[in-house]
C-alpha cells in the first residue's frame, strides 16, 4: 500500500501533475521547469524528489546538468500504470497545453545563465 500512497501523494500537486506532463514530451533541467512554471528552484528540487521517491521520475547526470525523465522501467508497478493513464489524461486542460506550449524554444543554455 506504500507505493500506492506515494503515487497518489505525488499526483495530488497542480505543480508535480505538470512536471509530469512537461516530461512526457522531453528531459528537463530544473533550471527549465522553474522557468515554465515560475516557480523557486528549492520547490521544483522538491516536486522533483516527490516525483522520484513515488517512482514517476528520475534522473541522470551528464556533466554540469542534471536531467530529469519519466521513469519507465519504476519499481512501483502503480507509476508505472499511472504514467501510461497520464499520456492521455489532460489533454483538453487549457492551462496544461499553455505549460506544454512553453517547452518549445525552450533552451536551457540561456536560461541557465541568468
Amino acid at each position: 500500500m506504500k507505493n500506492l500512497v506515494k503515487v497518489m501523494k505525488a499526483l495530488s500537486e497542480p505543480n508535480r501533475l505538470k512536471i509530469l506532463k512537461m516530461l512526457q514530451h522531453r528531459t528537463l533541467c530544473v533550471c527549465e521547469i522553474r522557468e515554465v512554471l515560475r516557480i523557486a528552484q528549492p520547490t521544483v528540487s522538491k516536486h522533483l524528489k516527490t516525483l522520484e521517491e513515488a517512482g514517476l521520475v528520475r534522473f541522470e547526470k551528464d556533466g554540469l546538468w542534471v536531467n530529469y525523465m519519466i521513469d519507465k522501467k519504476s519499481d512501483n508497478p502503480y507509476a508505472l500504470s499511472i504514467l501510461d493513464d497520464l499520456k492521455v489524461w489532460l489533454e483538453d486542460d487549457e492551462d496544461m497545453n499553455r505549460v506544454i506550449k512553453q517547452l518549445d524554444g525552450l533552451q536551457r543554455e540561456l536560461i541557465c545563465k541568468k
